[in-house]
């Protein structure tokens, strides 16, 4: 039945929201799961509600300066590929030469924040989000029309990541990489647990698309040692304290990403059968955090809000974030969950 619970959340989404949202990362991947959901169908059920979003942007030129406001190309070339409107694929070229030609910071990653105003705040950095920000759509255009360039860009970005932000001992990532200092943010040993869920989340389906790759060893090797780590830090409801190993609050958003991850990795074979019962923990933690409401309302509850390294004090910038329902990223992290689970149960493997 939880195929359906998501159905039914992706369905109230679409209903209740406007679709003229934000040109932004959360939305960007709320709508690369409900485009998903559509193709896991064969259904056209979402379309609308993506193309009146491209729509506005057709008329508002949107800003493509960072990682985060890239992650809308999941839109634009899915409502491209179904409808070849070239309107459409204006504004997700527009999002491909961002990642083609955007200055690199160091080696071949872009400043999260990029070259807006932002990012002039904040000092040059590299952030684990943009693995599903900057890195699955290049990954998932390439593989679809061909493009090397972009293949290679995708691929390069999990193993270059690693060697900046994964813990060399506890094989967990900190949240960001600071270039002109040279070393991780934080410096304490503050791993955050939607950070770690996008690692979990993002690599497999961008090993999907990058065939036999020169760095597809290491990308397989640093999956399942962040996924051995992560594990270690599951607590007994299923879910993840947002600082992963400290006592602090448990949200919906990280179990989502790492059920999906892992869920997609044993499909797929990049790990094996016996990480299921910590996904199938992580996900039943998901649901306990699903309220369908007698008026209609379908909820996601307990999503931790939007985080940033804060510069100052970082524990608090984890620990206080206040917790929300159907924040757009916990959404796509849930459906991309549902789906496949939902894959292994037709494939006898749940």
């Amino acid at each position: 039945m939880s195929i359906e619970i998501a159905k039914k959340l992706a369905d109230y989404i679409v209903k209740t929201k406007d679709p003229k949202m934000r040109w932004t990362w959360g939305q960007g991947i709320m709508g690369a799961a409900l485009d998903d959901l559509d193709r896991y169908f064969g259904t056209e059920e979402y379309l609308p509600f993506l193309k009146a979003f491209c729509d506005h942007y057709v008329k508002n030129e949107p800003t493509v300066a960072s990682a985060d406001t890239a992650a809308p190309g999941f839109i634009t070339y899915a409502v491209y590929r179904r409808t070849e409107d070239p309107a459409y694929k204006a504004l997700t070229d527009k999002v491909l030469d961002y990642i083609k030609n955007e200055p690199r910071v160091y080696k071949d990653a872009v400043n999260h924040l990029g070259n807006h105003w932002v990012g002039k705040l904040y000092p040059d950095s590299i952030w684990v989000d943009s693995l599903m920000m900057f890195s699955v759509f290049p990954a998932r255009y390439a593989a679809e029309t061909g493009d090397k360039d972009l293949l290679e860009v995708a691929a390069r970005q999990p193993a270059l990541y690693a060697s900046c932000m994964m813990d060399e001992d506890d094989h967990l990532w900190y949240h960001s990489y600071w270039v002109k200092r040279g070393s991780h943010y934080p410096k304490r040993k503050y791993y955050w647990a939607r950070g770690n869920g996008w690692v979990v989340s993002a690599l497999p389906k961008i090993l999907d698309c990058i065939g036999d790759h020169p760095d597809r060893a290491r990308i397989l090797e640093v999956l399942k040692m962040t996924v051995d780590a992560v594990v270690k830090r599951q607590d007994k409801s299923g879910g993840f304290n947002t600082l992963l190993g400290r006592r602090t609050y448990l949200e919906s958003s990280s179990a989502a990403l790492i059920a999906d991850g892992i869920f997609h990795s044993v499909r797929m074979g990049y790990l094996g059968e016996e990480y299921l019962p910590y996904a199938e923990k992580a996900y039943a933690f998901v649901l306990s955090c699903i309220k369908v409401k007698k008026n209609g309302k379908v909820l996601m509850t307990k999503i931790s809000g939007p985080t940033i390294p804060v510069p100052v004090v970082p524990y608090i910038g984890y620990a206080w974030v206040p917790k929300a329902s159907n924040l757009t990223y916990g959404i796509a992290a849930f459906l991309w969950a549902a789906i496949e689970r939902d894959k292994l149960v037709k494939e006898g493997k749940l």
